[in-house]
């Protein structure tokens, strides 16, 4: 007793510290701040509000021209490419006419991210209704910029989505209260990304906006997927971004405590000015978002005229409390239908997550899918720990590799730090060439699609950088995995691990599923518990042949030798290899501890020669005479964290859930 009694004022002041709110009459004043700051001037009085004249906004409008309500029809784009994607973006927004939704779980204020504010404050002065809706855990936390952007313009809405204690801005004891008091409703997010153009065009996938989904970042970038869609399903996602803009969750930014108390204050404070660390880059990828060329050439002749589109995702009321006996009533929507999609596949399913964590229904999923006589072909393309943003998940995911493969029968192809064939740039990317090595430089895209001459590759160390004894730049303070809850570790373990080479570092965040070669999903569902059961995501299912395949062919290749390691069983030691089998497997199974140190499987490189010129699965038995094991840990220089990685193994499968 007298220990709780000692502990409750270190409780009190920790929800103290996250309860501090304006009253109802603070919070309406503030608001009325912003709204009376908000200009009301349009910038143009035509009808189509000075657009950009933009070939991919016109392949919207055409797949509506051409569709009837008995026969959609739809023009799909896949993006995988970061800085085209980012290019998509900024053109679609210039070519908006009547309304831009933007919905996104990570919304930074650096290059890429102010770019894109930038051109949606731009297109709210010329008359545009510009929505958009951020996730409080990990978008703008900037509260001079919040406080700016609420009171901008007439046509320009910020909200935040489900704000702890009503705040933008966290610190670790808000975090802590959070854990204290509604630790549930914290670790309920909204992760999906999407963004609606007139209601006619949409972008889904992965990527949020920080230059490291764009290829921007000069240490980690992800190789990430998006698709754009044309046409009527459009509408259906405006439908689900509307639910999610009128839900009581979604509070505008001017309502929060910390930035309705930073109005009240100082008034509404000026836009911070925008500190461009790469503005070449900056210039040259503006002048490419507003080539009609590049634009055709980059997004439209790459289209694909497709079939059966519907665009699923979760709806807020995923995050309410239901009864078991209660119907879902449409609020947890994704996961049921990609399990489905998976269910029913009869030859192959490829997938591509990030993290590798199944909760117990996705499990027994494929051991159904296993136990049939001839089941189909699972490929399974995930991160390594050396290209994880998340160690702490990849340690989860490592304790269960003798299941994924064995039991589920997984052909796991772990993604590589440093990719020699990614869908990237390396011209413009690289900051230093791969192990001290010259790098034949790729040529630059704007050269190979057309536009304005490519931007020289210029390291800086901009803002919030700093440079390492030698002279490279190191990490900026970014939290950037979106798996992370804050407060279960410091920025150091949530950070990625250290690796033996220098160089822009890759990590996997495509989200994909392709099923049969005939229906592709891409989205934001990570195909984890957290994905099931905390956050709310979106997919777009398309059933079409001719884009399953592109998307198949766009994950096989991230599963090539010279982007991938593939994880196989050890070749059997002469003695002892019943029992080391036994034991791991015992260990496994415990629910706490992970003892035993010999893995069933590790991580093999091919080695390609006259016997063996071409990759091999696994299960062939010329495998291990093509193929060479590199370790359970390539490339990471574990140091010191080979402790926390073995104590996260051991300890730390009661985290799976929120994980």
């Amino acid at each position: 007793m007298k220990a709780v009694l000692r502990i409750l004022p270190v409780l009190a002041l920790l929800l103290a510290s996250g309860c501090a709110s304006l009253s109802n009459q603070q919070r309406e004043r503030a608001e009325g701040i912003a709204v009376a700051a908000r200009s009301t001037e349009v910038a143009c009085d035509q009808p189509d509000r000075c657009a950009l004249d933009s070939p991919l906004r016109a392949l919207g409008g055409k797949a509506i021209a051409e569709s009837t309500a008995q026969a959609p029809r739809h023009y799909a784009t896949i993006l995988d490419e970061g800085e085209l994607s980012l290019i998509a973006r900024l053109n679609l927004i210039r070519s908006a006419t009547r309304s831009v939704d933007l919905q996104t779980y990570i919304f930074d204020t650096d290059d890429s991210a102010r770019m894109v504010i930038d051109e949606l404050l731009a297109a709210a002065r010329r008359g545009v209704k510009v929505r958009v809706l951020i996730d409080q855990l990990s978008a703008i936390s900037d509260l001079q910029m919040l406080g700016a952007l609420s009171g901008a313009h007439a046509n320009f809405e910020l909200r935040v989505y489900n704000p702890a204690f009503g705040k933008a801005k966290l610190n670790y004891f808000d975090y802590a209260g959070s854990v204290l008091c509604c630790f549930r409703r914290f670790n309920q997010r909204m992760h999906n990304k999407l963004l609606v153009i007139d209601d006619v065009i949409g972008v889904v996938g992965g990527r949020n906006y920080q230059d490291d989904y764009y290829d921007w970042d000069s240490e980690y970038n992800f190789r990430d997927r998006d698709v754009v869609v044309a046409g009527p399903e459009a509408r259906e996602m405006a439908a689900n971004f509307q639910a999610f803009w009128v839900a009581r969750r979604s509070v505008p930014a001017e309502r929060l405590n910390d930035v309705g108390k930073t109005l009240l204050n100082e008034g509404v404070p000026a836009m911070p000015e925008a500190a461009f660390r790469r503005p070449e880059r900056i210039a040259r990828v503006d002048a490419e978002a507003s080539d009609p060329d590049f634009i055709e050439q980059a997004f439209v002749d790459t289209a694909l005229p497709v079939s059966t589109v519907s665009y699923v995702a979760d709806l807020p009321r995923k995050h309410r409390r239901e009864r078991e006996a209660q119907p879902l009533n449409g609020q947890h929507v994704t996961e049921p239908k990609l399990d489905a999609l998976i269910a029913q596949a009869q030859t192959e399913v490829l997938l591509q997550t990030p993290y590798l964590v199944l909760s117990k229904p996705a499990q027994e999923l494929f051991r159904n899918l296993r136990k049939r006589e001839a089941p189909p072909r699972v490929v399974v393309s995930t991160n390594s720990l050396a290209a994880t943003d998340n160690p702490i998940v990849y340690a989860l995911s490592y304790k269960y590799k003798r299941r994924n493969l064995r039991e589920l029968g997984f052909n796991i192809y772990e993604y590589k730090p440093f990719p020699l064939d990614a869908p990237i740039d390396y011209a413009q990317l690289l900051p230093a060439p791969l192990d001290g090595e010259p790098v034949a430089p790729a040529p630059a895209r704007s050269r190979v699609i057309g536009g304005s001459a490519a931007g020289s590759n210029v390291r800086g160390s901009g803002s919030g950088r700093r440079l390492s004894a030698d002279g490279s730049e190191v990490e900026r303070e970014v939290l950037r995995t979106e798996t992370r809850p804050s407060f279960l570790g410091t920025r150091a373990v949530n950070r990625p691990l250290p690796v033996t080479r220098r160089g822009a570092r890759m990590g996997l965040h495509a989200k994909s599923l392709v099923v049969d070669r005939r229906i592709g999903v891409i989205g934001t569902h990570n195909f984890d518990p957290r994905s099931e059961n905390y956050n709310t995501e979106g997919a777009v299912i398309i059933d079409d042949p001719a884009f399953a395949e592109q998307l198949a062919q766009s994950i096989l290749r991230d599963t090539h030798p010279d982007n991938s390691w593939v994880v196989a069983p050890r070749e059997k030691p002469p003695v002892l290899s019943g029992l080391n089998y036994s034991l791991g497997k015992a260990s496994e199974a415990l629910p706490i501890l992970d003892f035993w140190p010999w893995r069933y499987a590790t991580d093999y490189a091919f080695k390609p020669g006259p016997e063996c010129p071409q990759p091999l699965p696994r299960q062939d038995p010329r495998f291990h005479s093509c193929y060479t094991a590199v370790g359970d840990f390539p490339e990471v220089n574990v140091g010191p964290k080979w402790v926390l990685v073995r104590m996260l193994t051991a300890f730390g499968a009661g985290l799976v859930p929120i994980l």
